[in-house]
Formats: C-alpha cells, sequence, structure tokens
C-alpha cells in the first residue's frame, strides 16, 4: 500500500522551501526575519503570560513558521488550478474581498487550512488575487492584456501531472510530494524577463501598475512575504535600522492590551531590473517587498460590525486618511469605544473564544460564564487566521507607487469570482464559529460524563 504524506506536510514543506527562495531572491526578507524573531524572543521573555497562554493553545510552536503570501493572476483557468494546487497542500479559498473599492482592479480570496490542528501544524497562507479586466476603461487595453494572458502557461507540465495524479489517487508519495514541491514553486518564482516590449509595458503600465505586473510576466511571481510578529509597533520601529524603509502608518486597528484581527505594515516595495525581449531595452519593476503582520482575536459579526463603524468614523474625521499627520491619535481615539478586555468582549459576543476543561467537575447545564468563574473552564481568544480588505488595499496601494492611483465604483462580484475559481469560498466568520461552538459541545459532552460516571459509582 502506497503510504500518502499528509497535506499538512505537503504544506509545511512547500513553506519552507518558498520562504528559502524569497530570502535567497530578496535579501532584505532575511533581514526582516531576524528582526521578527529578536522582538518575539524579548516579547516572550518580558511576558511569561503571553508564553504560557500561547503554550497552552498551542500556538506558540507556529509562531516561528508561520508566513503569509500573496499573488495575483490574471485569468480564470490560473485562478482555478491555484485552487487545485493549493488543495494538495490542505488548504481551501476563504473570504471574499472586494479591492476595486480602494482602486486596486482585483478581488481577491485567501487560501488557507481551515481545521484548528492545521492551523497549529502551519497556518501558511497565499492571499491570492484575480485581474478583473472589465474594470479596464479602454478596451483596446483591456483586450490586449487578455491576449498576453491567453498566450502564457504559468504552471510546469509535471505540476499539473501531480495535481492530477493527487486527486486521482487521493495522495502523494513522500518522493512525489517534494517534486511537487520543487515544480509548484516555479510558479511563484521571479523573472526579470518580460514577456512583451518596452511599449506595450508602458501602455499597460500607465493604465495601472497592478495591470503591468499581472500580464507583462510569465508567471505570478510571489510579492510578499509576511512573518508574525507579537508586537509590530517596536516592528516597525525597528526596520530603518535593518536597512528597511518601512511604511509609515500600521493599517488595522490601534494598538491595544488585547489584540483583534489584524494589524499590518511592510517595507516598500524594491525596483527591480527588467529586460524586455527582443532588443537590449532595460527598464525597472516595483513589485515585491516585505511585510510583518500581528494577529489577534477573531471577530464575531456583532465585533466586525462594531469595528467597521469605528473605522468609518476615523476616516470621517476631517477627511483625512491613514496618510495626515494624526492618524494614529484618531485612531487611538475612536476605538477608545471598543472594549480592550477578553472578558468583555467574550461577555458582550464581540470575539470568538475556545472552551477548554480546566477540571472535570461541573454543571454541564451551566452558563459558559459561570463555569468560566468558577474554574471549570478557561477561554482561549481563538487567532483571527484571515485579512482586513482594508489593510490588504492600504499594502497593495503603498507598493504600487507614490502617485494618486485610480478609483472604481465598489463593484463587487463574489458570485462570478466563485464562477472563476470553481468553487465556493468559505465564511471565515462562519469558520470561527464553528471552532467555538465545538469547543463548548465538548466542554459539556465531557462534564456530562463526569456526571454519569459519578452517579454510577
Amino acid at each position: 500500500m502506497t503510504h500518502f504524506v499528509h497535506p499538512d506536510e505537503v504544506r509545511s514543506r512547500f513553506s519552507r522551501a518558498m520562504s528559502d527562495m524569497y530570502r535567497d531572491e530578496v535579501p532584505q526578507y532575511g533581514s526582516l526575519m531576524a528582526l521578527v524573531a529578536q522582538v518575539n524572543g524579548e516579547v516572550l521573555k518580558t511576558q511569561p503570560a503571553l508564553e504560557r497562554a500561547m503554550e497552552q493553545a498551542d500556538e506558540l510552536e507556529r509562531l516561528d513558521v508561520e508566513r503569509h503570501g500573496a499573488i495575483r493572476v490574471g485569468t480564470k483557468e490560473e485562478l482555478s488550478t491555484l485552487r487545485r494546487l493549493f488543495a494538495v497542500m490542505g488548504m481551501e479559498a476563504v473570504g471574499y474581498y472586494d479591492l476595486s473599492v480602494a482602486g486596486v482592479p482585483v478581488h481577491s480570496t485567501a487560501f488557507r487550512p481551515v481545521l484548528g490542528s492545521s492551523l497549529n501544524r502551519n497556518p501558511f497562507r497565499v492571499f491570492t488575487s484575480l485581474l478583473r479586466l472589465e474594470l479596464i476603461a479602454d478596451a483596446a487595453v483591456r483586450e490586449e492584456a487578455a491576449a498576453i494572458l491567453a498566450r502564457r502557461q504559468i504552471f510546469t507540465e509535471r505540476a499539473l501531472a501531480l495535481i492530477a495524479q493527487c486527486e486521482a489517487a487521493g495522495g502523494l508519495s513522500d518522493a512525489e510530494a517534494d517534486e511537487f514541491v520543487r515544480e509548484a514553486l516555479e510558479t511563484f518564482r521571479w523573472h526579470s524577463d518580460a514577456t512583451v516590449d518596452a511599449a506595450t509595458y508602458d501602455k499597460l503600465h500607465k493604465a495601472h501598475r497592478l495591470i503591468a505586473d499581472v500580464v507583462c510576466f510569465k508567471g505570478p511571481h510571489i510579492n510578499h512575504l509576511t512573518p508574525r510578529t507579537l508586537d509590530i509597533d517596536v516592528a516597525q520601529a525597528g526596520m530603518p535600522a535593518h536597512g528597511m524603509d518601512a511604511k509609515d502608518v500600521v493599517e488595522g486597528p490601534p494598538r491595544r492590551a488585547c489584540p483583534i484581527l489584524l494589524r499590518q505594515t511592510s517595507f516598500k516595495a524594491l525596483q527591480e531590473r527588467v529586460l524586455f525581449p527582443g532588443s537590449d531595452d532595460q527598464g525597472t519593476h516595483t513589485a515585491r517587498f516585505g511585510e510583518i503582520e500581528q494577529r489577534g482575536v477573531a471577530l464575531t459579526r456583532k465585533g466586525r460590525a462594531l469595528y467597521d463603524s469605528l473605522l468609518a468614523n476615523v476616516r470621517s474625521m476631517g477627511n483625512a486618511g491613514s496618510a495626515s499627520a494624526n492618524y494614529q491619535d484618531r485612531l487611538e481615539s475612536s476605538f477608545a469605544a471598543f472594549p480592550d478586555s477578553h472578558d468583555a468582549m467574550r461577555q458582550q459576543g464581540l470575539a470568538f473564544y475556545r472552551y477548554v476543561l480546566q477540571q472535570p467537575v461541573g454543571d454541564a447545564s451551566a452558563d459558559i460564564e459561570t463555569l468560566i468563574a468558577d474554574g471549570v473552564v478557561r477561554a482561549e481568544p481563538i487567532v483571527y487566521e484571515d485579512f482586513l480588505p482594508v489593510s490588504a488595499a492600504g499594502i497593495f496601494q503603498s507598493n504600487l507607487g507614490g502617485e494618486v492611483q485610480k478609483h472604481y465604483e465598489a463593484n463587487q462580484a463574489q458570485q462570478a469570482f466563485e464562477a472563476d475559481l470553481g468553487a465556493r469560498v468559505h465564511d471565515e466568520i462562519a469558520l470561527y464559529q464553528a471552532m467555538q461552538d465545538a469547543s463548548l459541545q465538548a466542554v459539556r459532552e465531557a462534564l456530562a460524563q463526569a456526571d454519569v460516571a459519578e452517579s454510577v459509582a
């Protein structure tokens, strides 16, 4: 009988190989990794309670391997094949993100594991965006971009064969898994040779920088990899000393005692040399950068509604965006209305928690808050594993150049995206709700069994 490598292990091998490749291609990524490791070590040393909590929740071991990446593809065939490629690694499409509202002509999803055990093994995620050619106003540019994309194949023949083999057989052997990682990596590798001449590149670049990035190269090239830090403000402050040109503002909510959702920052994209075919023409292309993130607790629909309203309130203050000098002050002022303790967030139904039995003695029908107060149950924050549309758009914009970007009408098209993907995307909030519900059910069943055992004795 053939022994298949578990998808979690295939994902771990791939994420390690991706990190090694990106460090070779973008040396500053290695500097970023060193900085994050230093910051995380200091935080854990000075906050033993946090270290204990992460250890209890099985989150400590995943910290050093945690990454997310991002790619942009141009056609529905490329997107659909990526779904099949990521499935080999146990990754599924979670969430729908419309970035057109921020002037970026793409819509996106995140491929990631969905089971708690798989997330703790390796929570590798890839934020994947599909170019929306229909948002390009110039019909001639639309048609030319579509024709260029139709001529390329971003997957190796062997990668496609191994994907099909995995689907047919139900898995890959150890040697096949290693070969799959090598072949799949080629899709994400940087190619400095453009597939179009300089004039075509310039034309697409003028339509939108991102259009040129997606259309003019052999493949989608991973444009950043993101390690997770436990203190993003300290990490951002340390970036210049490590040779990185950091963004001015951390995207997402303000600094809090109990972090929520996601905060992101990055060093600005590098200018890289590009060679154009058929001539000695050379140019530069801005695409790849380094990003860091700090993750907090996942919010319920009620919590997300409060978060969105407070963020909207920040933006309405003087009609000033995140580039304004007093943005952080406005952010902190507005978010004072969001409770900053796990007890308050849990009791008000704003965030999700995993319930863990501390002692097998208690009333199985008791209110969960009573069980917590009595020390029967411990509540662990469920880590937010996904992305913020506004943060994603902010990171995109900051690394596409300094000038004002295009603006598109809000034009969500989730059904069209899912049709191109070939599958429905998971509702991320429903996944967190299911995790919380399952943990509560497990606690009540364990207590009920203990009651039965005690009565029989």
